[in-house]
């Protein structure tokens, strides 16, 4: 435990539906809800004008329909997501180089390594700037919680939601936790949660109390003996700047069970080429090729390959999650399928049998186009068949939040869409609530369009250097 308040945590406000508000001004100070939209969708983020009727992430998305039918619903948008996480993690790394990110809105800071904070009064400030310049670069708000461990950085950062900053002086640990639920403690789940309130412990001083004997008694060694510390407010973990992944996955659920086989090995070959693709984007690669599959009865089966080597080669992996694909029963229909890439490293072994394989290829197409040894080029050969003309294409699907751009009247984001037509609301970031108007799902002047920024680039940067605790722009006594 420090005696300095110098561990800092982030968290951005209802991050995603938060984004999209900003993006959407039409949306603003109403109910958002994003996440999946189909039968079997779930919810990843809802405003907090949303969470006043219920609605809460990891709920279904029919029951968040039910209890708030009048929210928008929107597809996530990770791109935007992924920009506004890197402008916000840019803006912590200013203030130390111990940063450790928890996933795109959330992060730990360590102040103290980056000579940002070295008492109450200079944490408090650089959290206030903190605030100040997410807002400014991002037009979100994040909330930012101070202490000197991470665990209760993070209580406190849960305090100050949303859009504020509490700081827990050091030695006020134990009075602040005392009345808290034992939930409270990371690792207490709700299967721990009710054990112990089976024993008699629903609060975090209950659990002090207990001691840790007893505590060790019920959870065992290494867990009771953990939180028995945490109870008391010890936790000596530091922030780490790196987080090694160990995994990298790609999973669908389909709105309706999928029955034939061939539609079930396209789609874990669609799923094993985006699983690369992110693969091959995190610089790494991997050995152990895994296949999921949640069947109709909601019974998960997983599979697993050993390669000789690390991969990242599409063939390899593809190849590999066909042929565990062979030893599952998908004949009552099939739900959910991922695929998945374990074992990672950051260099890569071809896998001999695709290169052979994939040079056989190559000698065989070059034999078919070239005319064989000791034949003249104008000797008549057998004619090659002519490629079949092209389909038609499938019309178009619009979802609804997707970014858009018409021809005429600009940039937009689709309402929603059905039999034939599809509403947009032609608005900007920053631009007033704009018109609907609705066209054919073909129309040839519309095209999905990538995201604009939330901020215009330039409009919100924030200032170079951390703030020091003696800048007058800042109160001391801010909001806690």
């Amino acid at each position: 435990m420090r005696t300095a308040p110098t561990i800092l945590h982030l968290d951005m406000d209802a991050f995603f539906a938060a984004a999209e508000q900003a993006a959407k001004p039409s949306l603003r100070g109403k109910a958002v809800v994003v996440g999946g939209l189909g039968p079997r969708g779930v919810v990843a983020t809802a405003s907090y004008e949303a969470r006043r009727f219920g609605v809460h992430s990891a709920m279904p998305m029919a029951q968040a329909r039910r209890l708030a039918p009048n929210a928008a619903y929107l597809v996530p948008r990770f791109s935007l997501y992924r920009t506004v996480s890197e402008q916000v993690m840019e803006l912590l790394g200013r203030l130390s180089p111990l940063v450790e990110p928890l996933s795109l809105d959330e992060a730990f800071v360590d102040l103290e390594a980056g000579g940002a904070a070295d008492d109450p009064l200079s944490a408090r400030a650089t959290g206030e700037r903190l605030r100040a310049d997410i807002r400014a670069a991002t037009g979100l708000s994040g909330s930012v919680g101070l202490a000197g461990s991470k665990m209760l950085a993070k209580i406190a950062s849960e305090q100050a939601k949303p859009d504020g900053l509490v700081l827990i002086e050091p030695g006020t640990e134990r009075e602040l936790l005392g009345p808290m639920s034992v939930r409270t403690l990371p690792g207490v789940g709700p299967a721990t949660g009710e054990h112990l309130r089976r024993a008699g412990m629903t609060t975090v001083a209950d659990l002090a109390e207990a001691g840790e004997d007893e505590l060790v008694r019920l959870l065992g060694r290494a867990h009771g003996a953990a939180l028995f510390r945490m109870a008391l407010g010890h936790d000596d973990r530091p922030v780490v700047s790196e987080r090694d992944a160990k995994s990298v996955s790609v999973e669908d659920t389909f709105d309706v069970d999928l029955h034939d086989r061939v539609r079930v090995r396209i789609e874990v070959e669609r799923l094993a080429e985006r699983c690369v693709q992110r693969l091959r984007a995190s610089g790494h690669s991997g050995r152990t090729i895994v296949l999921k599959v949640r069947r109709y009865d909601f019974s998960t089966l997983t599979r697993s390959e050993t390669l000789r080597g690390p991969t990242d080669d599409l063939g390899v992996v593809r190849e590999a999650a066909g042929r565990l694909l062979e030893s599952v029963d998908t004949t009552g229909g099939v739900r959910l399928l991922g695929v998945g890439v374990t074992g990672l490293t950051d260099y890569t072994q071809e896998d001999l049998f695709a290169q052979a394989a994939a040079e056989e290829e190559a000698a065989s197409a070059a034999a078919a186009t070239d005319p064989p040894a000791g034949e003249p080029d104008g000797a008549e050969r057998e004619p090659v068949p002519a490629e079949p003309a092209p389909a038609e294409p499938a019309e178009r699907r619009w979802s609804a939040g997707q970014d858009v751009r018409h021809a005429v009247y600009g940039a937009g984001w689709v309402q929603g869409s059905g039999v034939g037509r599809v509403t947009v609301r032609f608005e900007e970031p920053g631009s007033a609530p704009g018109r609907v108007r609705t066209f054919r799902v073909g129309d040839a002047d519309l095209e999905p369009s990538d995201p604009l920024p939330l901020v215009p680039p330039g409009s919100g940067d924030p200032a170079p250097d951390a703030i020091s605790a003696a800048d007058p722009l800042v109160r001391p006594d801010g909001p806690a």
